[in-house]
């Protein structure tokens, strides 16, 4: 992605700041690779939720914090359910209910459904935007 701005100094939209390259890495999901490494080093986990920007914490409802009970995945049952283009609140609902049904088969079954939709590039972009629209809380 690159960093092109309106005249105000503010960034251009996603989708008008991805690059050939960018949507090739996004599209065949290599830009995870490297969040391998913070599963090596034990800051992540394969499966669980998706990390977030530090920036919503104080957005989270109580019910939205239960996410953080488990350590955060580079995929998870919100990934393989519909990565981007479920809605925020949906996201936090699928969070919530693997951290209360975690368990080695249903991360075996979101491993292997995780593999199939890296094959497919589904579920890449949301329908308005080329990634995920910000939250903004409830």
């Amino acid at each position: 992605m690159n960093d092109k701005r309106y005249k105000n100094g503010d960034l251009l939209p996603d989708e008008k700041r991805l690059t050939v390259m960018g949507e090739f890495i996004r599209k065949t999901s290599l830009d995870e690779i490297p969040q391998l490494l913070n599963v090596i080093k034990g800051d992540m986990s394969l499966i669980g939720p998706r990390p977030l920007l530090v920036e919503y914490l104080p957005l989270y409802s109580e019910i939205q914090k239960r996410r953080h009970e488990v350590k955060p995945g580079i995929t998870g049952w919100a990934q393989v359910n519909g990565r981007n283009t479920i809605s925020w609140e949906k996201k936090f609902d699928m969070d919530v209910w693997y951290v209360d049904h975690v368990s080695f088969l249903l991360d075996l079954k979101i491993f292997l459904l995780t593999i199939k939709k890296v094959f497919k590039s589904e579920g890449i972009n949301s329908a308005t935007a080329a990634t995920m629209e910000p939250f903004t809380g409830n």
